[in-house]
C-alpha cells in the first residue's frame, strides 16, 4: 500500500548534524518502502492556486494562516498502516515535527 508522508514543522526548521536524515533515507531507498521524496524549499517561494466565482486567485506564499509548515515528503510503499507508522517513527523529524500519513486511494493492495 502507498502512502504520502508529509512532513511537518512549527516553523522553517534548521536541519543539525544528529538529524540522521541522510541515514533514514538510505535505509528506506535500500528496503524498498521510500519510493520517492524531497525536501520542500521554503514557504516564501510557494505560490497558492484558487479559482473562485470564475476568477483566477493567485498569491504569494500559503493560504493558510497558521505557523505549521510542510518542509518535505516521502512517498512509501508499506505492507500496512503499522508499517508506515513504524517507518515515520524512525524518521528523525517525528522528534522535532510530526509525519502526516495518507494512504493514495486505489494503492490497496
Amino acid at each position: 500500500m502507498k502512502y504520502m508522508m508529509f512532513v511537518c514543522t512549527d516553523s522553517e526548521p534548521e536541519m543539525v548534524a544528529e538529524d540522521h536524515i541522510d541515514q533514514w533515507v538510505a535505509e528506506n531507498d535500500a528496503l524498498g518502502r521510500r519510493l520517492q521524496g524531497s525536501e520542500l524549499a521554503p514557504t516564501t517561494a510557494a505560490t497558492t492556486v484558487r479559482v473562485r466565482d470564475g476568477r483566477l486567485l493567485v498569491s504569494d506564499g500559503p493560504f493558510a494562516e497558521t505557523k505549521e509548515v510542510i518542509v518535505g515528503f516521502d512517498l512509501l510503499e508499506c505492507a500496512d498502516l503499522d508499517e508506515a507508522i513504524e517507518v515515520a517513527r524512525a524518521h528523525p523529524m517525528a522528534r522535532r515535527g510530526r509525519l502526516e500519513l495518507r494512504p493514495l486511494v486505489g494503492s490497496e493492495q
